[in-house]
């Protein structure tokens, strides 16, 4: 028999160590690191001399592997289905985070009650059943095909869904779910990752789609070992204030289809209502053009998406002049205001400068650079742009506009929209040309910033 050996492995992100620590080196989270104990690793001789017990299993080429096109199951709303990658999938694992009041469980049991043609099992660990259904009667929902249960035990919760026989069960959420044999209070690391294990496992085996509410901690993050996030298929998550009626869903994981995808919906007295022109609400400008306010195209997962940065640039009376940005990096803003110095002659040591996406979307791709400085420039100098204006291109640290992928998806969806004129990196810039569109093509930050006098 091999011999035994005991290594360390963190419960946040599974990292292992050959000793403790109280920290651990990877994730750099405290207490997280547990004893394991492992069989040692030896030689081919080395396994057969201690008669290894393990059987041979079937291997495959690549080429002989059957491709089967995989039944989706529609959600009856096309914004979340955007998200998954056309529908759920018959066996995969769904983990839905977002903050607490935003709308996770009002999501799913609407989805649930839009299920035509399939059963489906809603499985409550916080609330009672007449909770659940006082708010699908609130909300007007169709209760014909789900039925409900609470319990808290996953065997128990299997067991049911094995004899019901539901094409999709719903858990909410994971942090109430519990593991007869695994130690440890529910919520915590251990049963979280082994309640997702088994609830996965289950998923696989028997084909029903499961879709799990997350709880989210106060930085954002989905509460419990991050090892949760690499054991399921698809991680959404529900964005969006309780100031505001939008909500954003987008995928930041997904085997069955593109990660980034955005669904937009509106919280209304029934529900959530999806946004079919996601653009046309975050287009809502005034009659007149105002300085710092320039439309940029962004690219989220599948589609194009119009939004309105803002700039505010006002001189700065501390000695540590502020730099915010509300839905864009803060260090990416700090990098764009040096190019700006450096290779447009425009100088911001002295200001306040904050910059602002409309809408609540948060911008992560580096096409929103040159509307960014477009929109500083005409909040310095007091100046509005046209307001059938967009662009969007890359800004290079040499001051060049580098292209960025997409760019004819783009422009028509901006002349969609009634934009005559679209500031873009010279390499996007359509050899035929957008009918009834303006392009005006730039390779340097100094060709741009002369289209603001």
């Amino acid at each position: 028999m091999a011999k035994q050996k005991t290594s360390y492995s963190c419960t946040s992100c599974g990292a292992v160590s050959g000793k403790w620590a109280g920290q651990c080196p990877e994730c750099n989270e405290w207490n997280t690191i547990e004893e394991l104990v492992v069989a040692a690793v030896v030689g081919q001789n080395g396994f057969r001399q201690a008669g290894y017990s393990g059987s041979p299993i079937e291997v495959k080429s690549i080429a002989e592997v059957e491709l089967e096109t995989m039944p989706r199951i529609s959600t009856g709303m096309p914004e979340f289905d955007r998200v998954l990658g056309g529908g759920l999938v018959p066996g995969s694992v769904v983990l839905i985070g977002g903050d607490p009041g935003v709308g996770k469980s009002t999501a799913l049991l609407q989805v649930c009650c839009m299920f035509k043609e399939v059963k489906a099992l809603y499985v409550t660990g916080e609330e009672s059943l007449q909770q659940i259904a006082m708010r699908a009667k609130r909300l007007g929902m169709r209760q014909s095909n789900l039925i409900l249960a609470a319990d808290t035990q996953v065997e128990n919760i299997c067991a049911t869904a094995v004899k019901e026989e539901p094409a999709v069960l719903v858990i909410d959420s994971i942090q109430t779910m519990q593991v007869a044999d695994v130690q440890g209070a529910p919520g915590g690391v251990t049963q979280v990752r082994e309640s997702a294990a088994y609830l996965t496992r289950f998923a696989k085996q028997t084909g029903i789609a499961i879709l799990l509410v997350g709880h989210v901690t106060k930085s954002g993050g989905i509460a419990g070992p991050r090892v949760l996030e690499h054991i399921i298929d698809v991680v959404c998550y529900l964005e969006g204030g309780s100031d505001s009626r939008y909500r954003l869903m987008r995928a930041i994981k997904n085997r069955y289809g593109a990660v980034n995808e955005l669904g937009v919906f509106a919280m209304t007295e029934t529900g959530l209502k999806e946004v079919k022109n996601p653009s046309a609400i975050f287009l809502s400008r005034g009659d007149e053009p105002s300085p710092g306010s320039v439309v940029m195209v962004v690219w989220e997962g599948s589609r194009p998406l119009l939004v309105e940065v803002q700039a505010l640039v006002e001189t700065s009376y501390s000695d540590y002049p502020r730099r915010v940005s509300v839905g864009l990096d803060q260090n990416r803003l700090n990098l764009q205001l040096a190019v700006l110095h450096r290779h447009g002659g425009v100088k911001s040591y002295n200001q306040d400068v904050y910059v602002n996406v409309v809408g609540g979307v948060k911008v992560a791709e580096t096409s929103a650079d040159l509307a960014v400085l477009l929109a500083i420039l005409s909040s310095l100098k007091d100046k509005p742009l046209p307001m059938d204006l967009v662009a969007f291109g890359e800004v290079g640290l040499a001051g060049e506009i580098r292209p960025v992928p997409n760019g004819q998806e783009r422009l028509k969806e901006a002349a969609k929209h009634g934009f005559k004129q679209a500031v873009v990196a010279r390499a996007n810039a359509p050899k035929n040309g957008i009918p009834g569109m303006k392009i005006i093509p730039v390779s340097q930050i100094g060709e741009a910033l002369k289209l603001i006098k």
